[in-house]
């Protein structure tokens, strides 16, 4: 994949030498709170970079490492449609660059990959993440009852978005 420019921040290719800032940011208990992870973050986030189904993009902001994006697909013919998952390191949460990493992201899917349709699934009281994604375009499906456990082990909802291709706020 080729490195994606937005109008803030720059999306490249992860790679080996990205781990150890991404877990660090990952530590965060911003951040921990929602993608939690294992003891290890640094070999977590390794695991992702050798799953051929994740697509893993460092995000910089300033020539410096503020995050990840990443992407998966379904590619059956009959339901095909790409999905994104972000973090960002809390001290730039606020300044539209998780709204810019989307924006990038979702443009590049939908002009080079073709998706006519992309999906999106925060907690359901993410408020701020559900704000930056409605910037974007993405729009409510439904609420995925008890979908994911939390870090006090129960069950929290999530938020079902999709964004169609004719959309997309570029």
């Amino acid at each position: 994949m080729t490195v994606l420019h937005g109008a803030l921040v720059v999306l490249r290719p992860t790679v080996t030498e990205d781990v150890a800032a991404l877990a660090a940011i990952r530590t965060t208990p911003e951040v921990r709170a929602r993608w939690k992870g294992g003891d290890d973050l640094q070999t977590d986030i390794a695991a992702n970079l050798d799953d051929p189904d994740c697509n893993c993009l460092t995000v910089e902001y300033q020539q410096r490492i503020i995050g990840m994006i990443q992407w998966y697909s379904e590619e059956e013919p009959d339901y095909r449609h790409a999905g994104i998952d972000l973090f960002l390191e809390p001290t730039v949460h606020g300044n539209g660059l998780g709204t810019d990493a989307v924006r990038t992201l979702a443009c590049h899917l939908i002009d080079a990959y073709g998706y006519h349709r992309l999906v999106i699934d925060p907690a359901a009281d993410n408020t701020a993440a559900i704000r930056c994604y409605e910037k974007v375009g993405f729009r409510p499906v439904g609420i995925m009852r008890q979908y994911e456990r939390g870090p006090d082990d129960t069950w929290h909802d999530g938020l079902l978005m999709d964004l169609l291709a004719t959309e997309l706020t570029r």
